[in-house]
């Protein structure tokens, strides 16, 4: 048959007598436009074989010059296929085991052309990458055509640090705004962000989100929120030199938390169970008491806070809350009164007897209240006795416990 031929159509092997058994399939395909029988000796039969084409149409000569001529072409491409499969072999081996970089331009086109070839064939032909890359390289290239960065809208607008940290100060001042509710609060100011930078953001802040930033109360946050129903209270021992030597005296104050005011209950050599009663009972009286329209007073595990005084406390509605041992943080605001008038006043003097101790107390609280800024008040006076003036008039100094604490005002004018 024309070389090419067995591409062409199917054609049937039969013997005249009987079946015969082949060694293999005598199978080709070519069009021919009528039927006909050709008569060939195959060269592994030892008998003529008759062949019997189906075709559908005459063949013509044309049809076998067209079927020698590209098969001439194939044994000819096939030919310098071969050949430059062992150049790049050849090639390959004198480059070793140094490795070969491509261009983006160059990847596109040898996963393009890798991709038609298909990986059995890659295993046999390709030798400047493996097949896996080769078509990882298609992959990547197809993905490219679904790449819809450039389409994406721009970032936030405005400065990014600032963004940042409004948005996370947003979400950890409230615990239940979720992303929707952050992306709002910052279109009220201005910028334009969207959900999923609110999440970035938080995530890199390592703010957790909403569900599970309302899991639990901060110390302090639970403080500020009833600021106005919170009061403290503690014990800080005094060394009184007295004609009986040092004695030690105890000193009951109490706290409101949102205006920092203090009040010293009361100051006893011996606070019993009878003096500690007469103090709840100042504490709540009607018409003076410091613990009017309070709910909470917060105080340590103070042995001298009987039963009776918390049962008193609570006939009132007023609840004592025992913070857990070795817990001064718990109670900071009071604990820091307790240090600076220990630092700024009891520290740096001898109390004489119970009526100078008295005495320093109350210098010290007025002026605690009217002289000294604080500074978990914006580091302003917490009750000032006059208005702050101008920069006009001269400057005075008022002294108090000869000097000990000092307030510097303006004199008013004549």
């Amino acid at each position: 048959l024309p070389v090419g031929l067995e591409q062409a159509t199917t054609i049937s092997v039969q013997h005249r007598a009987s079946p015969l058994p082949l060694s293999r399939p005598v199978v080709c395909r070519f069009k021919i436009e009528n039927a006909a029988r050709l008569r060939v000796l195959a060269p592994s039969f030892s008998t003529p074989v008759h062949v019997r084409l189906n075709p559908s149409k005459k063949a013509t000569a044309l049809h076998f010059l067209v079927l020698m001529v590209s098969g001439w072409l194939n044994r000819h491409q096939q030919a310098a296929i071969e050949y430059l499969m062992v150049e790049n072999r050849v090639l390959r081996e004198q480059l070793g085991p140094k490795r070969i970089g491509f261009t983006d331009k160059q990847r596109g086109v040898l996963a393009e052309k890798g991709q038609a070839v298909g990986r059995k064939q890659l295993k046999q032909i390709a030798s400047i990458a493996s097949p896996d890359t080769i078509l990882r390289w298609f992959r990547e290239l197809v993905a490219k055509k679904y790449d819809g960065s450039k389409w994406r809208r721009p970032g936030p607008v405005g400065n990014p640090s600032e963004i940042k940290d409004l948005v996370v100060q947003m979400a950890r001042e409230n615990r239940t705004w979720v992303y929707t509710r952050l992306v709002g609060a910052m279109a009220n100011l201005g910028y334009k962000v969207g959900r999923n930078t609110v999440k970035h953001i938080l995530q890199e802040a390592g703010v957790p989100p909403a569900p599970e930033r309302r899991q639990g109360m901060p110390w302090k946050l639970f403080l500020s929120v009833h600021w106005d129903a919170i009061a403290a209270a503690d014990f800080f021992s005094v060394e009184v030199m007295t004609l009986k030597g040092l004695t030690r005296y105890m000193v009951l104050v109490v706290m409101e938390l949102k205006t920092r005011r203090v009040e010293v209950a009361g100051i006893a050599h011996d606070p019993y169970g009878a003096w500690m009663m007469q103090m709840g009972r100042n504490l709540l009286d009607r018409e003076e008491g410091f613990l009017i329209d309070k709910r909470d007073l917060l105080v340590d595990r103070d042995p001298l806070l009987t039963a009776d005084f918390q049962r008193l406390l609570g006939d009132s509605d007023v609840e004592l809350v025992r913070l857990p041992p070795r817990g001064p943080n718990l109670n900071c605001y009071i604990e820091r009164f307790v240090r600076s008038i220990r630092e700024e006043c009891l520290d740096q003097m001898v109390v004489l007897g119970e009526r100078h101790l008295r005495t320093v107390i109350r210098q010290y609280m007025e002026h605690f209240h009217e002289e000294r800024n604080h500074q978990g008040l914006n580091n302003r006076l917490t009750a000032p006795c006059q208005p702050v003036p101008e920069c006009e008039g001269a400057v005075v100094r008022r002294e108090r416990l000869g000097g000990l604490l000092s307030y510097y005002h303006r004199k008013e004018a004549a």
